[in-house]
């Protein structure tokens, strides 16, 4: 049964403040404890210095939101029947990233169970939840939560996420949460009130940086770290996505993440089944996911990381975009690189940066598997002025083309919610922040950034209501000819990975790439794939010995594969299933 005990080492004193009465604490060491029992259910804050009452940092749950009372949560109490469940590798994943607020019209976990049954379908293998943590009012991206431990109370609280989890792994699917260490938002925000959980010694884009390396950051450490094993150990996740990890600063010899993935890793092995964690890194470093070695000469030991050069170069080669960071990817051989390697900037020169950028990745230490490649996410539709998917910038036909690409790479594919289908809602950038002044200041923020690129009035209100109202996918689609169809050829493309290994062959550094204008073919392990991204038709060489395993707007003929713009086709060698 949980207790009450917080960290706050310069407090002379703390109460906990219950419904009913306030009871003085008693300091052991750095931290504040007392006798009372915690029951299940009951609320609670604490006051410090006579400040307050603020909720606790560990709350497990707010069901008023990150000003409220904390609540006790007793993860005895949930029904779990995942016993036989064994987890899932990274090595064999297909991820789908999904924000529950918009997944589904209700918006929160249960509802999110009805979907289970189409991904299964889709061929997904593990779930990636955007951050569930709490945070101001109802909608949100999540990346602006406070209460690193409590679930949303609009999602459904704790007892709908670990409802959820267990709906996944009965229909085979593991669950992923993306979780964020490396700042908290600024409103609701009250962990300073109780020790040095920041610190000036370094910067962040989002102001003093999490406390990971100056005095009292041991006790820091221990708070994310406690965290992410929280939510292994009592939410029965398989995998943790850590947001940013190029902004959690360390100077320390043992880096955080070094830590947090030999402490992962230690629970794997005590729990009998793999638990993987996958950074966002911006650094272009192998060294996220290299293994551990004594003495300090090793990565981090981290099971994956995001592969940003693979999805700026597909976005280029359909979108013909070129601004900002995707200059660099307008290089003519910058697919043929990022078919072999993930990094197209692996110590090469950077426009965007004014500098060179990354180090090489070594095949060997490195596979493929490692990288996790995606046509969209959450950021890249998201973080457009009025929030437009890949279908919508080039046709579905076109976001065909580039799914073929993305799921015969070597790397382990993400897709984005909706995707799948060509979803005709876009996916903005939406908030609840309940300050009018923040409120105000976020608004005028995002009109601001996107009217000095000339897009002005058109940028949706991230405040309004109907912004997140207009980001919730349309589940009546999918019956639609028009959606079917490219459902469909997701589909077919991921049974094809599984029943042909060579397309899910994570060696890197062996895709043979032939590029003729904007006709791409490339080869592995005896299978060959060709994108017609030109305007006009092509008629591709056949062989007798071949066969058109998939194809879209591809047809074989006498000798030939006649393949129409935005189309493709994969063939090879007979495939017994």
């Amino acid at each position: 049964m949980p207790s009450f005990d917080v960290w706050a080492p310069a407090a002379e004193r703390v109460e906990l403040v219950l419904p009913e009465e306030t009871v003085a604490m008693t300091r052991a060491g750095d931290r504040w404890t007392t006798d009372r029992a915690a029951a299940d259910g009951q609320r609670y804050s604490y006051r410090v210095d006579g400040a307050g009452p603020f909720p606790d940092p560990r709350s497990r749950y707010q069901p008023e939101g990150p000003n409220g009372p904390s609540q006790i949560v007793d993860p005895a109490t949930f029904a779990w029947t995942d016993d036989a469940w064994h987890g899932v590798a990274l090595e064999t994943a297909v991820i789908y990233e999904l924000h529950i607020g918009t997944f589904t019209a209700d918006g929160t976990l249960d509802s999110a169970v009805e979907r289970i049954d189409h991904l299964v379908e889709l061929g997904v293998t593990l779930v990636e939840l955007m951050p569930v943590a709490t945070f101001p009012g109802d909608r949100g991206w999540g990346y602006d939560g406070v209460d690193l431990y409590a679930v949303h109370p609009a999602y459904g609280g704790p007892q709908a996420l670990a409802r959820f989890v267990d709906a996944c792994h009965a229909r085979g699917l593991g669950v992923c949460l993306d979780v964020v260490y490396n700042h908290l938002g600024p409103s609701g925000n009250y962990l300073s009130e109780f020790g040095p959980y920041f610190t000036d010694r370094h910067h962040t884009p989002w102001g003093a940086a999490v406390n990971l390396d100056a005095p009292g950051s041991d006790e820091v450490r221990r708070f994310i770290i406690d965290n992410a094993l929280m939510w292994f150990r009592d939410y029965h996740l398989d995998a943790l996505r850590l947001d940013a990890v190029h902004a959690l600063v360390d100077e320390r010899a043992v880096h955080v993440l070094e830590q947090l993935a030999a402490e992962t890793d230690g629970l794997a092995t005590s729990s009998g089944r793999p638990l993987t964690l996958i950074a966002e890194s911006d650094r272009n470093d192998p060294a996220t996911v290299t293994a551990r070695a004594d003495g300090g000469d090793g990565g981090f030991g981290l099971a994956g990381q995001w592969a940003d050069d693979v999805h700026h170069t597909l976005h280029v080669l359909l979108t013909g975009e070129s601004q900002g960071y995707y200059a660099d990817f307008t290089d003519p051989g910058a697919f043929a690189k990022i078919a072999r390697t993930p990094f197209f900037h692996d110590g090469t020169w950077s426009s965007f940066r004014q500098r060179d950028h990354g180090r090489p990745v070594v095949p060997a230490l490195t596979p493929g598997w490692k990288f996790v490649a995606s046509l969209q996410t959450h950021d890249q539709v998201g973080n457009r002025a009025t929030g437009e998917r890949l279908s919508q910038l080039v046709g579905r036909s076109r976001l065909a083309a580039g799914a073929t690409l993305l799921l015969t790479l070597p790397y382990t594919p993400m897709l984005f919610m909706g995707e799948e289908w060509g979803a005709s809602t876009k996916w903005a950038y939406f908030t609840d922040h309940q300050e009018p002044e923040l409120a105000e200041a976020v608004s005028e923020g995002r009109r601001r950034e996107f009217a000095e690129h000339g897009w002005g009035d058109a940028v949706p209100d991230p405040q309004a209501a109907s912004t997140a109202h207009g980001s919730t996918l349309r589940w009546d689609e999918v019956s639609q000819p028009e959606h079917a169809r490219l459902l469909e050829w997701y589909r077919e493309l991921l049974r094809l990975r599984r029943a042909v290994p060579a397309l899910a062959d994570p060696a890197l550094g062996v895709t043979d790439v032939r590029r003729d204008g904007d006709v791409l073919t490339y080869t592995r392990g005896g299978y060959t794939v060709v994108v017609n991204l030109s305007p006009q038709e092509i008629a591709h060489p056949l062989d007798g010995n071949r066969h058109l395993l998939a194809g879209w707007d591809a047809e074989p003929g006498d000798g030939v594969l006649t393949i129409a713009p935005d189309g493709s086709a994969i063939y090879g060698p007979p495939v017994e299933e």
